[in-house]
């Protein structure tokens, strides 16, 4: 069992750690140095891994959150157009789409901590400026765009009283949500706008410390399982293994039953989930470690074998070795598999869905959209971004394709793309928390054509 440590190459303790990040906030000249690659280097099936890099303290590069101007909006990809489909939304992360077209919008942000002295204080700093600290809204929003003008013009508290909740998935009629700590499910009517019904739980989710504490959630095409995608409780187990215990996992749950199992681990921070229509296969957009310079480690999006094991603590990338993880485990190192596709270093890799039903012309007709959230600890930043990745079959074929862009100006978060799904008119939407706003991405000549 891997012993607490910190994400520094040498163990120390909790109060020392927060002077540390405190300092490095405080004076950014300090920081490790900059990227030695471009990002395309650590993007495809290949990426290139240097050696890692360290400095007097780690890298912290926020960019400050401010919103959206009412006169601006992300930068489409040449032949596309993006206009709001919803505004004025409460740190808006996770999408789903109802057969008759509805969309649910999780309003979510972390549960609340127990304080922890100048640590928290110091956290709780960096994640206000880069816009993730408040308190939640606990709700699911339903949108409704009955006129087909490509707006929302009605919005309403679908379910409320939830904890931190993301993940959605109707099975029949029944909705399942994915909590911060559990899984529940509510009765599910067609055209419904509001759910009053008490939750029922399904089973419970590893719940605590929460270090990464979104729940997501996908059904198996028959509906016979659930997926729900849970992230580690550290950088690289730095509280011990027993806190990890059901984390960095995909578990897979029996929603007659709730018994629960680890489908796939050693996934750092799996988000999206999605199913790949050609093959079948399930996929999943991973966020990988932090502290090992601003050129590691990509994050990535692969296939999921059940019962795959993709090196987390011990390695990363497949075989390559995390020398501060102590115990080292080369038994496990030996097990664990290469992702398909890497994503770029500390772009944030959220949001995941394939292309299946989009309308936004030939090159997007294929592959799978990313939402890339952003860095905090690159020099200089990465995602910020939508991106697709373009799949011949069952796997990635080419270079990734910008299809939203613009979100970091000047230094400053106008927003941070999160959920990304496909309405049933085709279009892409885009969950973006920092500018309490659902981007509606469609093909110009559609909108032209309106």
């Amino acid at each position: 069992m891997s012993k607490p440590c910190w994400s520094w190459p040498k163990r120390i303790g909790a109060g020392l750690a927060a002077l540390i990040l405190l300092i490095a906030v405080a004076f950014p000249f300090l920081d490790a140095p900059p990227a030695r690659l471009s990002l395309q280097q650590g993007v495809g099936p290949n990426p290139t891994l240097p050696a890692p890099a360290g400095g007097v303290l780690p890298t912290i590069n926020i960019a400050d959150a401010t919103g959206w101007p009412d006169d601006a909006a992300p930068t489409p990809a040449p032949g596309l157009a993006v206009a709001r489909f919803a505004a004025g939304l409460d740190h808006p992360r996770w999408l789903y789409v109802l057969p008759n077209g509805d969309v649910l919008v999780a309003e979510s942000q972390a549960p609340q901590k127990p304080k922890d002295g100048i640590r928290s204080w110091i956290e709780n700093r960096v994640m206000r400026a880069a816009g993730a600290a408040g308190r939640s809204a606990e709700r699911i929003s339903l949108l409704r765009d009955a006129d087909g003008d490509g707006t929302a013009e009605l919005r309403a508290p679908f379910l409320t009283g939830l904890r931190s909740p993301f993940g959605m998935a109707l099975v029949g009629d029944t909705l399942y949500v994915a909590n911060a700590d559990s899984l529940v499910a509510y009765p599910y009517r067609a055209g419904a706008t509001r759910i009053d019904a008490p939750p029922r739980k399904v089973a419970d989710l590893p719940a605590g410390r929460n270090h990464h504490w979104t729940k997501s959630l996908v059904a198996s095409p028959d509906g016979s399982r659930l997926y729900v995608g849970v992230g580690s409780n550290s950088n690289i187990a730095d509280h011990g293994m027993d806190e990890e215990r059901n984390r960095a996992a995909i578990l897979e749950i029996n929603p007659a039953t709730g018994a629960t199992r680890v489908f796939a681990s050693g996934l750092r921070n799996p988000v999206g989930l999605a199913w790949n229509p050609a093959g079948g296969a399930l996929w999943t957009a991973v966020n990988e470690r932090d502290l090992l310079g601003s050129d590691l480690v990509p994050d990535y999006m692969t296939s999921v074998r059940p019962g795959g094991f993709y090196g987390w603590p011990w390695s990363y990338y497949g075989r390559h070795v995390d020398a501060r993880v102590q115990p080292q485990r080369p038994d496990m190192v030996a097990r664990a598999i290469k992702p398909d596709y890497a994503l770029g270093p500390h772009t944030a890799s959220l949001g995941l869905s394939f292309a299946d039903g989009a309308r936004l012309g030939p090159r997007f007709a294929q592959g799978a959209f990313v939402g890339q959230h952003g860095s905090w600890n690159r020099d200089p930043p990465s995602g910020y971004r939508v991106i697709f990745v373009p799949f011949a079959g069952p796997g990635p074929s080419g270079p990734p394709i910008n299809v939203l862009s613009g979100f970091l100006r000047d230094g400053k978060a106008l927003g941070r793309p999160v959920g990304v799904t496909v309405a049933r008119d085709g279009a892409l939407l885009v969950a973006d928390d920092v500018g309490n706003t659902i981007w509606r991405v469609t093909a110009a000549s559609t909108l032209a054509a309106r």
